[in-house]
């Protein structure tokens, strides 16, 4: 199941890049950011309202785990920016080897007290191809 939602996510994410980088075109970049993390915020409010869910804030959480709103914010930015000049599928190859090779940096030394996943073989095998496909996309 999660395997599946994961490919979802995939598909998703290439959707929005669409979605957002024509709205980006079509009413410029920072008008475009308001849009849609607007509409994002009224969608997930009535969401937790209709589930009766409150946000309750937590003193003792380190203030950088706050700022994924901004982390959000400069990737949709980017995202609508490279848009305009690459296309859907370069930003979001790009931004999928980005991820990845952050999350493997997570994994591999247990930022954020996350349980360390050992970098091993198996994972430069598959790095190597990703990066060598993403080159082929990106350069030939």
């Amino acid at each position: 199941m999660y395997n599946f939602l994961s490919l979802l996510i995939g598909a998703l994410v290439a959707i929005m890049v669409a979605f957002n980088g024509e709205l980006s075109n079509k009413l410029g970049n920072y008008p475009a950011l308001v849009i849609i993390h607007f509409v994002g915020f009224i969608i997930i409010l009535g969401i937790m309202l209709y589930k009766k869910i409150k946000i309750s804030l937590k003193n003792s959480l380190p203030l950088y785990l706050y700022s994924a709103g901004a982390i959000s914010v400069f990737t949709v930015m980017f995202n609508n920016l490279s848009y305009a000049a690459l296309g859907v599928s370069l930003p979001v190859a790009l931004g999928l080897l980005g991820q990845l090779i952050t999350s493997l940096a997570f994994d591999h030394y247990g930022f954020l007290n996350m349980k360390k996943i050992k970098f091993d073989n198996k994972k430069f095998i598959g790095l190597t191809i990703i990066i060598i496909g993403i080159s082929i996309m990106t350069f030939l």
